[in-house]
């Protein structure tokens, strides 16, 4: 069952981590991969999808009321929580050569306290369960977001960041260093991982919410991060359908920057149809879904849910 937002469905062995299983049934070539591909800046891939909102524009129109604060962003990240539900092996991740299954699913979203260009800017990162219907993640999201907007009370990503910020460069390489090392043998304290926004399922950015286009982030070598997601700007162009008429049509552009050696490109291509075909219906996504897939590399019997 589901406990402490920990997807328990297996019983902790040797070479397991506090936030992530270790894969002992995947295909030779991924077994290799990271010992060739040695760090995520070599193993990542881009992909793009381009998402029509004008149905997720009256979707949220007629449950504003229901879903106080629904967005499209809030549409994206359920969307996203859901195909992991359905696509698990993309919330695993690389580190030391190993691959592992990560236990939870969360977002690090980066946001600014205010508009200005001095304002500070902030890191949430709330965590989900695979059958978290919209409903939940934004629930989840703006009492994240509340919390975090107050200017009088820093999250904890922010109060690491000013602890780091206060120490002499010797002392901050030599900490930094050592946290990377516990990370690689999965000993790094628990306070940190939690305070990181480097350990996450997703690193997501709304580019959009201050009026620029999509770009492709890198991905950061500290941590356990495997994928990138940002968020463009409304664009409106117009589209031929399928019948000849030619209409205008508002959308925006998702940008992905992957960690290619924690599945296939098949495996990638797949889950971004079926990311597509989530958006093109997010009432989808008021519901649980019907299952939750588990990884199958972890290989172990699946326990009730």
């Amino acid at each position: 069952m589901y406990k402490d937002n920990k997807l328990n469905y297996f019983r902790w062995s040797i070479g397991d981590r506090y936030d992530g299983w270790r894969l002992r049934k995947v295909d030779p070539m991924f077994a290799v991969a990271p010992f060739i591909l040695r760090s995520r800046v070599d193993s990542q891939v881009l992909f793009e999808i381009k998402v029509p909102i004008d149905e997720i524009e009256d979707f949220i129109r007629i449950h504003k009321e229901e879903i106080p604060g629904l967005s499209i962003m809030h549409v994206i990240m359920a969307s996203l929580v859901r195909l992991m539900s359905q696509r698990p092996n993309l919330n695993r991740f690389v580190i030391w050569h190993k691959i592992f299954a990560r236990n939870h699913v969360n977002f690090s979203i980066a946001i600014k306290r205010s508009m200005s260009d001095t304002a500070e800017e902030t890191i949430i990162k709330p965590y989900f369960m695979p059958a978290d219907t919209l409903q939940d993640i934004v629930r989840k999201t703006n009492a994240e977001l509340v919390n975090s907007l107050k200017s009088s009370q820093d999250n904890s990503t922010d109060s690491m960041s000013k602890l780091f910020g206060y120490l002499p460069d010797f002392l901050l390489r030599g900490l930094v260093y050592s946290l990377n090392f516990l990370d690689k043998i999965g000993l790094m304290p628990k306070i940190f991982n939690h305070a990181s926004p480097f350990h996450t399922s997703f690193f997501l950015t709304n580019l959009g919410s201050i009026g620029i286009e999509s770009i492709y982030h890198h991905l950061y070598e500290f941590g356990t991060c495997s994928m990138f997601v940002a968020m463009g700007k409304k664009t409106k162009e117009n589209v031929v359908e399928k019948n000849g008429d030619i209409k205008a049509q508002k959308s925006i552009l998702l940008k992905f920057v992957l960690d290619e050696r924690i599945c296939d490109g098949f495996y990638y291509a797949r889950s971004m149809r079926m990311l597509e075909k989530i958006l093109s219906d997010p009432a989808d996504l008021l519901i649980p879904p019907r299952e939750v897939f588990v990884d199958e590399g972890v290989g172990k019997k699946r326990m009730d849910l």
